[in-house]
């Protein structure tokens, strides 16, 4: 049995045939790929490729599945593979999966393939279609998003690793009277990719900023006004790097490192956290590297995120707080053109199992445009 031809966006999707093996050999011997396919055996030999084309991809289809070779509509050349697996009939569900060919990715391969699928799933009597991936895959989360799958969950432990562990996987979901359209993002991407006033860049942390990000937020003066006060480990900040773009995809957060324009230094960190989407509330919060500190740093990058966040997202309100006795914080919010707002008492956990109390800073849009004009 084989599966039928599907047309897509620039796509065609067919049957995976032999002719398709040694395309198939370099993609899945490709680090990019296989590391968020750990099941796959390395190196993959020919053999294998044999196995799959003879075995997996019938015992897809004759489970009520398939499996896809995308291709080229006018070289018919293997730009990548998708797939429906596990399939559960009574429930009328199934999961999708797909991966792209070294040489064919960032052009909407994946994305293209995704619609082409999820709509034939549809057609053939499928309600509900699953999206798994790791939460450092981001790539695969924007295929996600743009293909209308909305983020479930997380489904921990879900698979096991190279090492013998297990990964959780976030999940994806589309139902079928879901629109086709892509996922709205509360928080999109970065104009270019940064935002910078000539002294100071933001842009997005990342997995490579880990002994960066791990220094900073181990300095006893950061600790302090870190939420608990409690030294990270290196395994949590390795997380927090790993999965920062899940983060902001999902729109709860958007980390960001404090660059020096002149010299391309990481000088501090500042983050958004969008805690109440439903009331256009969200918080900002700032650290900086002992050597960078009084230059006015932390201000330039709080002015930076608030003129994004206000023209860009859906943010209304910006909070920020600092502890009764940071002044120095509490000066750079003022001079951001923040507003003292509240005095809130035992706030906040401290050191000790005590209490803190915190000084709540309020920027609105209006008010940033009156402290630029009043500049």
């Amino acid at each position: 049995m084989r599966v039928p031809t599907i047309s897509g966006d620039g796509v065609v999707l067919r049957a995976l045939t032999r002719d398709d093996l040694d395309e198939l050999l370099v993609a899945y011997n490709d680090w990019d790929l296989r590391r968020f396919l750990p099941a796959l055996p390395i190196p993959f030999t020919r053999t294998h490729a044999d196995n799959y084309l003879r075995d997996v991809v019938p015992g897809m289809i004759a489970a009520g599945g398939g499996f896809w070779a995308v291709a080229d509509p006018a070289t018919d050349r293997l730009l990548g593979g998708v797939g429906l697996d596990r399939v559960i009939a009574e429930r009328g569900q199934a999961e999708i999966g797909y991966w792209t060919a070294p040489g064919a990715r960032h052009r909407g391969v994946a994305t293209a393939a995704v619609r082409a699928v999820t709509e034939h799933a549809f057609s053939t009597g499928l309600q509900r279609l699953e999206l798994l991936t790791h939460w450092e895959n981001g790539t695969s989360q924007r295929v996600a998003l743009a293909a209308g799958f909305q983020r479930e969950g997380v489904r921990r432990g879900a698979v096991q690793d190279r090492d013998g562990g297990r990964d959780d996987l976030l999940v994806f979901a589309r139902l079928a009277g879901d629109p086709p359209d892509p996922v709205v993002r509360l928080l999109p991407d970065l104009p270019g990719g940064e935002l910078s006033d000539g002294v100071v860049t933001l842009r997005p942390l990342t997995p490579d900023d880990l002994d960066f990000y791990l220094e900073l937020h181990s300095l006893p003066d950061v600790v302090a006004t870190t939420v608990p006060p409690v030294p990270p480990s290196r395994q949590k900040m390795e997380q927090r790097c790993d999965r920062t773009e899940a983060a902001w995809l999902a729109g709860e957060r958007a980390d960001l490192i404090i660059v020096d324009t002149a010299t391309g230094a990481p000088a501090g960190e500042i983050g958004l956290y969008y805690m109440e989407p439903p009331t256009a509330q969200a918080m900002i919060g700032y650290s900086m590297m002992p050597a960078w500190r009084r230059r006015g740093y932390p201000t330039r990058a709080a002015q930076l995120v608030a003129l994004w966040a206000f023209a860009e997202t859906g943010i209304a309100r910006l909070i920020a707080g600092a502890l009764p006795t940071n002044i120095g914080s509490q000066r750079v919010l003022e001079k951001a053109g923040f507003r003292r707002e509240a005095y809130m008492r035992s706030r906040l956990p401290g050191p000790d199992g005590r209490r803190s109390d915190d000084v709540q800073f309020v920027l609105l849009a209006e008010d940033l445009l009156a402290h630029a004009t009043a500049e």
